[in-house]
């Protein structure tokens, strides 16, 4: 995904997209039909299991929630409490999943996965009539942190809160790490996913940039004295990123997940599991059957994350896919041309 919890939701493993989406690869803006591939078997899959508990969030002041189209946040990982301990208010940081129930007043419900998809998922709730459940996901936001970080474990978790909520079907929205995350749903269990909607990212593996290590050290090294406000625990933790993250707007994103938990200031995300599971967050798992479902590829036309060299992969696990490019928009298609954006979901949801 910025509106009132947005900017704050921005999710820590897509920080490489941040400098690699300032660079710009020309590419006509088109719409590719993908012609179906045969099934293949399917793959086994690992992960664990999680529940999660609700909170109410309120609607994003660009394009908000009201009666009937509000959203509700989640945490999710395996230690989350397994009962609902009732609405309050979310705290910012976190991955965004969400569900939007009843999109277009019927139908089955439809979720974002991760990657700053709040104010995106205000809008589409309101504009459809739906009403949107906003996930944490794992190692992120209100989330418990866990050692464990693959897309097999954050499909489960998905997959476990739906069990828990009684949805049997639903329409997955991801963006980056957070659209492999619904790609592997999609895949592990299609019965669960009616339409799928993957924003500026393959279900290939994604080189890693040596600037992301780097970046994880300079957070794992910041020592904020206590007693500082918070503007100047910010003031100081960007000083002391600057030598190894340059780009202002970078260091501005990182901060967002600086806390303060009892006097410390630390990072609510969680360094050591992500850094540990670099190698699975830039993979992508191994399935061998594909998802039959309508699916759509979304992708930015000054953004590398989806090129023609992801086709024949792209058509083999999905092969009703259409890939769609919004011109002029990078990584972060959803903030670069927002309007495009929700109207590109909409196009692609079922009619009412």
């Amino acid at each position: 995904m910025a509106g009132v919890a947005g900017a704050a939701r921005r999710c820590l493993p897509f920080i490489r997209a941040w400098l690699r989406s300032t660079n710009t690869h020309p590419r006509a803006a088109h719409s590719r039909r993908l012609r179906p591939a045969a099934a293949r078997f399917p793959s086994g899959c690992n992960g664990e299991q999680s529940t999660g508990s609700t909170r109410q969030a309120r609607g994003s002041s660009r394009d908000g929630g009201g009666p009937g189209h509000g959203t509700t946040t989640v945490p999710l990982g395996p230690r989350s409490p397994s009962g609902s301990a009732g609405l309050s208010q979310p705290r910012g940081g976190g991955g965004c999943p969400g569900v939007l129930r009843g999109m277009r007043g019927a139908g089955a419900p439809a979720v974002t996965v991760r990657g700053n998809l709040q104010t995106a998922a205000n809008a589409l709730a309101r504009r459809s009539g739906g009403q949107v459940l906003t996930l944490d996901a794992r190692n992120h936001g209100g989330s418990p942190h866990s050692p464990v970080m693959t897309y097999e474990a954050m499909s489960l978790d998905v997959q476990q809160l739906l069990a828990r909520l009684g949805i049997r079907k639903c329409i997955v929205l991801g963006h980056s790490m957070g659209g492999k995350t619904a790609m592997a749903l999609a895949l592990q269990r299609p019965d669960l996913v009616e339409r799928l909607i993957s924003v500026d990212i393959s279900p290939v593996s994604t080189t890693l940039v040596s600037e992301f290590s780097a970046y994880i050290s300079a957070m794992k090294s910041v020592n904020i004295p206590a007693g500082l406000s918070r503007s100047a625990a910010r003031q100081l933790a960007d000083s002391q990123l600057s030598p190894a993250v340059q780009h202002p707007q970078l260091r501005q994103f990182l901060l967002t997940n600086l806390v303060e938990v009892e006097g410390r200031y630390v990072w609510r995300v969680n360094l050591e599991a992500i850094s540990h599971h670099l190698e699975d967050i830039m993979s992508f798992p191994d399935f061998h059957k594909p998802y039959p479902g309508p699916t759509l590829f979304l992708g930015g036309s000054n953004s590398p994350y989806i090129s023609s060299k992801d086709y024949p992969e792209i058509q083999r696990l999905f092969p009703k896919a259409d890939i769609q490019f919004i011109e002029g928009a990078g990584h972060i298609v959803h903030q670069d041309k927002f309007e495009e954006f929700i109207t590109a979901v909409l196009n692609f949801l079922p009619p009412p």
